[in-house]
């Protein structure tokens, strides 16, 4: 009962740490004002929380498992899943003017399909992708579309483009001869707005790939190092100093970068990266309880775009008038198609072929 109970706050402090992280992480990149910036700022966060700390405990009171081949490198695997799921992330909301409140949800929905992919074909079990998995694959692109169509727009932009267009509208009026100019002028913006859209709808595709491989591989790398806690998170912490600090402070000077080291966006995005680390540890925890990628991930993805929406709320990055009633269904129809999905996802044997005690364990 007790590890039951220690499984389910693993899985809630990942799925709110994962559910703040977005928006979080979206004020701390517009202070600095460099995507770069906020992505080494979450490296280092990882660094301190998911290298340094492990290393003091494992140094001064050791743990059950060891150092393997394979669970190291299962485990570089997850930290490099993670980190590029966290650049998409940083691409997405703030390269390319996407919004956390959908951003995330999108990433959330997808991520359970790719985790169940990803673990019937570690496992060889397509054969159990039944009925239910594509009802709930279908809600997740059914809610995944509404959420898209009817996404809350940012704070003051609505007012802004109204204040344009009256002052385009009244240009017009006092000069009619320029008239025809008018419609040649708005091709370029849409097709700026068609190209940031795709860079958000890509690099949130990034995103859902990377950290739908997460659970699974993670699992596996924690599994060959005999179910050790902390060796795993290390290796998840090297992965992101080698891709979130070194790579970007090598691509500052080269990109022009023009950010700034501002003590607030510092703050915030140190702040993202640490609820990225605690997320990494809530994973790993309810995996060391018992926990499966599919029993523990269904209820941090369908859990994770909720509290998201709810945080973007409260700090006032999206207008609460903006958020239609169809909207909020969406999501909670990629929630339901997510735990859908995972839920009836394949466990890891195919029904029917014997396994005795010196098998490996499903994933």
């Amino acid at each position: 009962m007790l590890q039951f109970v220690s499984m389910l706050a693993a899985i809630a402090l990942t799925a709110f740490c994962w559910g703040v992280y977005g928006p979080v992480l979206h004020i701390g990149s517009g202070q600095l004002g460099s995507a770069l910036r906020a992505f080494m700022c979450v490296g280092m966060a990882y660094f301190g929380i998911a290298i340094v700390v492990p290393l003091a405990i494992l140094g001064k009171s050791g743990e059950k498992g060891s150092w393997t081949k394979a669970g190291v490198l299962w485990s570089l695997l997850a930290g490099a899943a993670g980190a590029l799921g966290a650049l998409g992330v940083i691409l997405a909301v703030r390269v390319f003017g996407g919004q956390p409140i959908y951003v995330m949800p999108l990433v959330f929905g997808g991520a359970p399909v790719v985790n169940t992919l990803l673990n019937a074909t570690l496992t060889k079990s397509f054969n159990q992708l039944k009925a239910p998995f594509l009802a709930g694959l279908i809600l997740v692109i059914t809610g995944a579309a509404t959420v898209l169509i009817f996404k809350p727009v940012a704070p003051h932009s609505a007012p802004k483009a109204v204040a344009t267009a009256t002052a385009a509208d009244t240009a017009v009026a006092d000069a009619p001869a320029e008239k025809p100019a008018a419609p040649q002028g708005l091709v370029p913006k849409v097709e700026q707005r068609a190209e940031k859209f795709l860079g958000v709808l890509l690099a949130a595709a990034m995103a859902m790939l990377s950290w739908g491989a997460y659970g699974p591989v993670l699992h596996k790398g924690q599994t060959a190092m005999g179910g050790s806690r902390l060796r795993p998170l290390i290796c998840i912490g090297v992965s992101y100093f080698l891709i979130a600090v070194l790579v970007p402070l090598a691509l500052l000077g080269p990109t022009g970068d023009k950010g700034t080291w501002d003590t607030t966006g510092l703050l915030w995005s140190l702040g993202a990266g640490s609820l990225g680390a605690l997320g990494a540890l809530g994973t790993i925890l309810a995996f060391a309880n018992g926990g499966k990628p599919f029993t523990v991930m269904p209820v941090v993805f369908g859990c994770a775009p909720v509290i998201n929406t709810f945080t973007t709320l409260a700090l006032a990055e999206t207008a609460p008038e903006t958020v239609k009633p169809i909207f909020l269904a969406g999501l909670l129809v990629v929630a339901a198609g997510a735990a859908t999905v995972l839920a009836f996802g394949p466990r890891g044997h195919a029904p029917g072929k014997p396994h005795g005690p010196g098998a490996p364990a499903a994933t």
